[in-house]
């Protein structure tokens, strides 16, 4: 069941909302819980068992890992940690090998969302950022929570109000939340969905056969499509967690406004990057132990935000590529990039499309055509079908156009701030009903990172 379907729009959510309103306060984890793992079951399958092991499994863990008053010893808690992170991590590994090498293995949906989670519920745990012990309720909301469970963000247990007595609904909170639900569906289906099908025709078409302009268009309509993709599901996510009383979770701060690479995913899926950011990069040293250790370090975590996203070699590929391009921002051109900041704009807009083609096709000798059409210099390239460009630039101008203005920070800004003036009232219900019938007439695309 997805964010962008009938079922969940008209049947799910409704029922599951009206539930939760009707159950008093101190007891609405039970709800939240039951809900979440009927969604979970409903995409995934008997694959919700293998989640709720888990999530036994490391509640268990967990208080032994605990540091809180009367925790155990150090020397047990310790190796209840290592237990811990060791398995999670362990079977997403196994489960990333056998999707990329074993026909007709796919990954559990969310698999690599609720991982994280219990991995920095544990690490949390053991450091003392988690003040009071978690029940066994707490805990299990936490890892399957329908509104974070598939794509994330990845939320700390601390940082989340996962706590019932954190938690309050007002009408102020369901209207905002219906508003972020409602702009993240009109991301998704009218925007992300719509420049879907222009990649589909290039690869249609064949990356041999396209022309250098429509090699560019491609690229960055990819960029955009997964943009407007993923921060749709974000939007929608957070707007359905404020209904429940959560606070408003920003998993991206308009990315495409960065003014370089690394600040480029500092501001995309924020909670991923401060994930591999504080249990990973900051572990091995971070930035602390001189030039090559920061480095080394920077290496270690690209390469293994490429394997989070898949086991392919394309993935690994463009998680290096990334970490060369921060290093050389960080040690070769800093000076440039502070004193002329529009050179950090232009590494955003040239250089991020050119890097999500890589995170588009696995195929190397595919990546390699596709590379000669953006820069046909020594094959023929630009006069390869000169008139496919205007023709698809004639469909698609608007949906780039619209995706292009909602990266400006101040067109986003605009709608949220005036959100309950009449006006935006009006277009979000504009927004919502042709979303409904663009998905009642075509099927609905799975959001792209349901994939990881």
């Amino acid at each position: 069941m997805l964010f962008n379907s009938l079922e969940f729009i008209f049947r799910f959510l409704p029922i599951f909302l009206i539930i939760y309103y009707l159950t008093p306060a101190r007891f609405r984890q039970i709800p939240i819980f039951i809900g979440s793992i009927v969604f979970y079951a409903i995409g995934a399958g008997y694959m919700a068992i293998a989640m709720v092991v888990l999530t036994i499994f490391n509640y268990l863990l967990g208080k032994v890992v605990f540091s809180g008053p009367g925790a155990s010893a150090y020397s047990s808690r310790r190796r209840a940690l290592i237990g811990a992170v060791g398995i999670d991590a362990g079977a997403l590994v196994l489960c990333k090998i056998l999707a990329a090498h074993m026909p007709g293995f796919a990954l559990p949906l969310g698999f690599s969302f609720y991982i994280f989670k219990m991995i920095s519920y544990q690490v949390d745990l053991y450091r003392g950022d988690i003040p009071r012990r978690p029940t066994l309720m707490d805990t299990a909301v936490y890892f399957a929570i329908f509104t974070q469970v598939t794509q994330g963000p990845i939320m700390r247990y601390n940082a989340g109000g996962f706590e019932t007595q954190e938690r309050k609904v007002t009408l102020k909170a369901i209207g905002d939340g219906a508003f972020f639900f409602v702009m993240g569906l009109g991301m998704k289906v009218l925007l992300a969905d719509k420049l879907s099908i222009l990649w589909n025709e290039i690869q249609k078409i064949g990356f041999e056969s396209i022309s250098t302009p429509l090699a560019w268009m491609g690229a960055v309509g990819y960029s955009l499509q997964l943009y407007m993709d993923f921060w749709g599901y974000s939007l929608m996510a957070a707007g359905i967690g404020m209904m429940l009383g959560f606070h408003f979770v920003i998993n991206f701060l308009h990315p495409y406004w960065g003014c370089g690479i690394a600040d480029f995913y500092r501001r995309w899926h924020v909670t991923l990057g401060a994930w591999f950011r504080d249990y990973v990069y900051i572990p091995l040293g971070g930035s602390r132990e001189g030039t090559l250790r920061t480095i080394r370090n920077l290496l270690i975590v690209w390469a293994l935000t490429g394997l989070w996203h898949g086991g392919t070699i394309n993935f690994i590929l463009w998680g290096l590529v990334l970490a060369l391009l921060i290093i050389w921002e960080k040690f070769v051109v800093a000076r440039v990039l502070d004193a002329a900041p529009i050179i950090g704009h232009l590494h955003v807009w040239i250089l991020i499309p050119l890097t999500w083609v890589i995170f588009a096709i696995p195929n190397l000798s595919d990546l390699g055509v596709y590379y000669t059409r953006l820069f046909p210099f020594f094959r023929e390239g630009i006069n390869v079908n000169p008139g496919d460009f205007t023709k698809y630039l004639r469909i698609y101008a608007p949906f780039l156009a619209a995706s292009m203005i909602l990266c400006v920070p101040r067109s986003y800004r605009f709608l949220v701030e005036h959100r309950r003036a009449i006006p935006i009232v009006i277009l979000m219900a504009v927004v919502f009903w042709l979303s409904v019938y663009q998905i009642v007439i075509a099927a609905s695309n799975p959001f792209m990172y349901f994939s990881f």
